[in-house]
């Protein structure tokens, strides 16, 4: 139900977008095709920025991986066991994780086991930093963990180590993501402006100027992904995960 509504809100989203821009454009080229062309390209680069919302939440859940390392830490050294610490981090661990670890208590609850549960965890986590933690955490509890802390001291100081790079090179891409937007936007402003004109306008109204704005709306989009993929950090490939 819940992932139902939100692709009824980007749908709403993507509609409110495109009939804005056309309106806009319409108004001030006074020509449908122009108007059209421009609110594709517009509604295509939102679309394709909303499909990185995944990846943001991946970030966001390994922004706050160094957080959820101590509390494991602080519940392990205050006697906990490995269960009530996990369970705990639903209501007093990082709100961004919240929802996962809220699942994680009631699947306990509920009897399945906890390897069965932590593996439910990683899949609905789907982050490789978080799987290193999780099966170090199953590794402790069917082995024993006379370790653990010292191995969850490492792990937090090498993801830390790992979240600083990322973002300086997040910083240093940063120029990439810009640099697709104004050249995305810029020629389609510039048509907007020269469409002012009539000539401007009944050039693009002929077969050959509609044939000219689709090919152009087809690069762009290209052009915004392609740009989109290189400014991407690429993923290490996850070894463990999934249902089990």
């Amino acid at each position: 139900m819940t992932n139902k509504l939100k692709i009824d809100e980007e749908t709403l989203k993507l509609i409110l977008i495109a009939s804005t821009t056309f309106l806009i454009a319409f108004s001030l080229s006074r020509t449908v095709t122009i108007g059209l062309a421009i609110s594709i390209v517009t509604t295509s680069m939102a679309r394709i920025s909303s499909k990185r919302t995944t990846s943001k939440k991946s970030e966001q859940i390994l922004a706050v991986l160094p957080e959820i390392i101590d509390h494991l830490i602080s519940g392990i050294q205050s006697g906990l066991s490995l269960s009530e610490t996990l369970s705990n981090l639903a209501s007093r661990g990082p709100t961004e994780t919240e929802e996962f670890f809220i699942r994680f208590r009631e699947n306990l609850k509920l009897g399945i086991s906890f390897e069965q549960a932590i593996s439910i965890l990683q899949s609905e986590i789907q982050l490789r930093a978080a799987d290193q933690l999780f099966e170090s955490l199953i590794y402790a509890k069917n082995l024993g963990g006379s370790e653990l802390l010292s191995l969850l001291r490492q792990l937090g100081d090498f993801t830390r180590q790992d979240l600083s790079l990322r973002r300086e090179i997040a910083a240093k891409q940063g120029w990439i993501r810009n640099s697709a937007h104004l050249s995305s936007a810029a020629p389609w402003l510039l048509l907007l402006l020269l469409s002012a004109q009539p000539s401007t306008a009944a050039a693009f109204t002929s077969p050959q100027g509609v044939s000219i704005l689709g090919i152009g709306a087809a690069m762009t989009a290209l052009a915004y992904m392609w740009m989109g993929k290189l400014s991407a950090l690429p993923e290490p490939r996850r070894i463990f995960g999934g249902a089990k």
